[in-house]
This record gives structure tokens, C-alpha cells and sequence, in this order.
């Protein structure tokens, strides 16, 4: 199994490197997967080379794979202007249209201030849920006075835990509950594949009775 993870920090050390490898590692303790992580800064100029010549320098290229092929991604970027980065949406750009489609992917940011803490839902959710690709409920924003607070590391856990288990659904307990609810069970009454009523058979499963008797039934009363 391969988790992608797209890290749009400009700076280093970067917060966003710190928050994308703060939620790989949350991801990680749930589903065994190997990483790949993919800097954005270090892919600029591929990326600027690949919108003028509609060529893909073989660094993009790499990373655009690594994304396509990936079980579940991991995108955390800066806030900038209220919104994703330049970088950031323009590396997704290039992804192939159907390559995030039923794609787990879980959403970061980061920022200075936590007046930006929608830009998750404001602007990277309805990315990428145009990319057709699978978003975890919980998203994750992290504020300069975020870091070392409680708050944050549960959040972070909260959100690896939902990627895991969209990654590896195989790994739930998917096991129907076969029991029946003795409260529905008698307050339904099942039906035939002809459609006729049944009743319960005290001798086990049931019998069915005919609409013309339970009719009957009925008018004796």
C-alpha cells in the first residue's frame, strides 16, 4: 500500500513540511503503508516549464505518478490570501483529471492566524470533492499558536485514523450483525417471495399463510 504525501511549504523548516509529516505519521499508526513524500518548492520551476510547454520535466512527472498511483494522499499547504497557494493548486492542475476519483485524501493547513481555520472547508474541500476524490470528515488547520496544543495532536489523531481506515476498509469490522432485534422483529410482519403475509412457526422460521385465511380470520372476529 502507498500513501502520497504533497507537502506546498515554501519555507525550511516549514510548518506545512511539520503538519504533513505530523498527519503521515497519525496515518502510519493505523495502516501500514510506505510514504512518499513530495516537496512542491523543489518541483516549481518543473512546474511553470510543464504549463508553458505541456511537458513534464522528469522530477514532475515522478511526483505526478507517485500521486496517481498512490492508495491515499496526504496535501497540507500555506494559507495564502485566505486561500490554497499558487504552487499548490497549480501542481494539482496537472494531475490527471481521473486520477484522484475515489482517491482517500486528506486535507491541511497552515497558517498565522486562526482566522484562516476554514480555509479547509472553504477552499480545499471543494477541491477536491471536484476531483471526484474521498475527503475525510475531519480536516486539519493549524494557527502559529496551535502547535504544542492539546487540541491539535487530537485532531491530527482524529483525522489519521479517518484516512486509515478509508485507505484499508478491509481492515473494519464489516461483519453484519445477524441477530435480529426481538423489537422489530415482531413488529414487522415478513412477507413471502409471493408477497403473501406470514406468521411465526413455533416449530422455528415461519409458515405462510394464505391471504384468503387471514382474511377469513379477520371477518370471524
Amino acid at each position: 500500500m502507498k500513501l502520497a504525501v504533497v507537502s506546498a511549504g515554501l519555507s525550511s523548516p516549514s510548518s506545512t513540511r511539520l503538519l504533513a509529516d505530523r498527519l503521515t505519521a497519525a496515518t502510519l499508526s493505523h495502516v501500514n503503508a510506505a510514504p512518499e513524500v513530495i516537496e512542491l518548492r523543489d518541483l516549481a520551476t518543473g512546474i511553470a516549464q510543464h504549463f508553458v510547454t505541456g511537458f513534464p520535466p522528469a522530477r514532475l512527472a515522478a511526483a505526478l505518478d507517485a500521486v496517481a498511483a498512490a492508495d491515499g494522499l496526504i496535501a497540507v499547504t500555506p494559507v495564502f490570501a485566505a486561500s490554497y497557494s499558487g504552487l499548490f493548486k497549480s501542481f494539482f492542475d496537472l494531475i490527471d483529471k481521473d486520477a484522484l476519483t475515489g482517491k482517500p485524501v486528506l486535507i491541511g493547513a497552515t497558517g498565522g492566524t486562526a482566522r484562516h481555520s476554514l480555509v479547509t472547508e472553504h477552499a480545499l474541500r471543494p477541491l477536491f470533492t471536484y476531483l471526484r476524490a474521498l475527503v475525510p470528515p475531519t480536516a486539519v488547520y493549524a494557527a502559529s499558536q496551535d502547535w504544542g496544543e492539546e487540541g491539535l495532536a487530537q485532531r491530527i489523531a482524529r483525522a489519521g485514523a479517518e484516512l486509515a481506515r478509508l485507505m484499508a476498509p478491509a481492515a473494519r469490522d464489516t461483519t453484519p450483525d445477524t441477530a435480529p432485534d426481538p423489537d422489530t422483529a415482531g413488529a414487522i410482519a415478513p412477507r413471502s417471495p409471493t408477497g403473501a403475509i406470514t406468521s411465526a412457526n413455533p416449530a422455528g422460521g415461519f409458515e405462510i399463510v394464505p391471504f384468503e385465511q387471514r382474511l377469513a380470520a379477520l371477518r370471524a372476529r
